[in-house]
């Protein structure tokens, strides 16, 4: 797409390596290097730059020697690192071409304006700041729509590229741009734009309400008002575009607490009623006959803290349940409520498999000294099954919800 393109008449060196040898055999950080200083001269080194280059080069050769090993035991480190060495290619080629380009041809914006959009609608952001780096104008360019590089990115839920506006220093001036259907950028964030890599309609509809509320932080508060072709705010169109979305999150969400609350409202029952029967039994005044025991303290423990634990698991599932399943509730309130209801259930498991585990060493134990190990070790497989059906979940929902976030800010 670049064929045709003149250059300034400048020499362009080239990214290949020495001895014959391609890029994906050297280490990256020497592609850096030499990607970086092509064009500069070596200096004369003195005494203590000679010492402090030999270092350099013991310390790049220990580098290289650990990279072959480790790609020796895990084949695929070795294709990951090849296609970092291939990425760093392309960004370089990028960078020489808008080094060489005469940016004030109007026949050479035409022909790099479709790449151009096109990286931005697949999210490469790497090429897109290069452009903008060489050329301050290309966030400007529009295309047969009247959309600029960043409408292409909200509308394609496109973060790395939209990422960029955070450091413009002249968003104010295309953020009120509008289309052909007098859209701006807050519109095109209310459209919605289905992904595979958020699992669940909970989730998707979350992320959706981000990316809403990001743009909306940065456009003029006239812009949060104002009407298209079809006389809708940007809010209008948020709401009419994820109506099917709210419903779908309502009905998982409401699934999950009503299979976690079953669950909990199980252990309730358990743990209240082995409170009142504990192991041994009771003498004529209603004492624990093995009070003394530390495996009695454990049970006992351990019980009160499963209890507890799985009250407050059920009240955060009875909290979903209840939940009035606006819009806003999906950003914050009802992901906070199942994350703290499963950590907490998971809590009164493993709360009260250990409670099980003191109760059988109670009995068993002058019998059976042995029997307390596999126990133990069989005691640990329902919790740890739990784990690993939770946590990938627990693992998402606490991310979107409390990590850096999709704009890699919170």
């Amino acid at each position: 797409m670049i064929v045709g393109i003149p250059v300034e008449k400048e020499h362009v060196p080239s990214i290949q390596t020495d001895d014959n040898r391609t890029a994906d055999d050297e280490d990256i950080e020497t592609l850096i290097a030499r990607s970086n200083s092509h064009s500069r001269k070596s200096p004369t080194f003195g005494p203590i730059r000679q010492i402090t280059a030999t270092f350099g080069a013991m310390c790049h050769k220990l580098h290289m020697m650990l990279w072959n090993g480790l790609m020796h035991l895990a084949p695929s480190i070795k294709v990951i690192r090849k296609e970092k060495v291939r990425n760093m290619q392309a960004v370089e080629i990028v960078r020489i071409i808008c080094k060489g380009v005469i940016w004030n041809d109007p026949q050479n914006q035409q022909l790099l304006k479709k790449t151009f959009f096109k990286a931005a609608t697949l999210g490469i952001s790497k090429f897109v700041q290069e452009i903008i780096a060489a050329y301050k104008g290309s966030v400007y360019w529009e295309d047969e729509n009247k959309h600029t590089i960043f409408h292409v990115a909200v509308f394609h839920r496109r973060a790395e590229v939209f990422n960029l506006i955070y450091s413009s220093t002249f968003k104010s001036n295309w953020l009120g741009i509008e289309d052909n259907n007098r859209n701006n950028i807050l519109h095109f964030a209310g459209k919605l734009v289905p992904s595979s890599e958020v699992a669940g309609a909970a989730l998707q509809m979350q992320r959706e309400l981000e990316w809403f509320k990001a743009v909306e932080n940065l456009v003029h508060p006239f812009l949060r008002e104002a009407v298209n072709n079809d006389q809708q705010t940007p809010r209008e169109v948020f709401t009419k575009e994820h109506k099917e979305l709210v419903k779908e999150g309502q009905k998982w969400m409401k699934e999950t607490a009503t299979s976690c609350s079953v669950v909990a409202a199980l252990i309730i029952t358990v743990m209240f009623a082995a409170a009142f029967t504990v192991p041994g039994g009771n003498n004529s005044r209603g004492i624990a006959n093995f009070l003394h025991e530390s495996s009695f303290i454990i049970f006992a423990v351990s019980d009160a803290l499963s209890l507890f634990s799985s009250i407050i698991s059920v009240l955060m599932f009875l909290g979903i349940l209840t939940s009035r399943y606006s819009e806003e509730d999906f950003l914050l309130s009802l992901p906070r409520k199942l994350i703290i209801g499963l950590i907490a259930m998971f809590f009164s498991i493993a709360s009260m498999m250990v409670s099980f585990g003191a109760t059988i060493y109670l009995v068993l134990f002058s019998t059976w000294k042995w029997v307390f190990i596999p126990i133990a070790l069989v005691g640990c497989v329902p919790v740890t099954l739990f784990a690993l059906l939770q946590f990938p979940l627990l693992v998402d929902m606490y991310s979107s919800t409390y990590g850096r976030g999709i704009f890699g800010r919170k």
